[in-house]
């Protein structure tokens, strides 16, 4: 398998970028499984857990316009 792997890698690495771009987005899409429901139960979840971790002191934060702002810095 891992050989194939391989050679399906080297085969894709070696088509246009658009063509590289819309194999990773079919690829990705393929891996979602999950339907939207399921989805938002388990961000509520995750929310959930991040928010008791930080509750115990176990994670830090910061203020969401720090956070924005260090993205945009990022991206630029």
């Amino acid at each position: 398998m891992l050989a194939n792997l391989k050679e399906f890698e080297a085969k894709a690495l070696k088509l246009p970028l658009t063509d590289r771009a819309l194999l990773a987005e079919h690829l990705i899409e393929s891996l979602d499984t999950v339907d939207d429901v399921e989805n938002e139960r388990l961000w509520v979840k995750e929310a959930e857990h991040r928010y008791q971790e930080y509750k115990k002191g176990n994670i830090s934060a910061r203020p969401a316009d720090e956070v924005l702002q260090d993205a945009r810095l990022k991206i630029r």
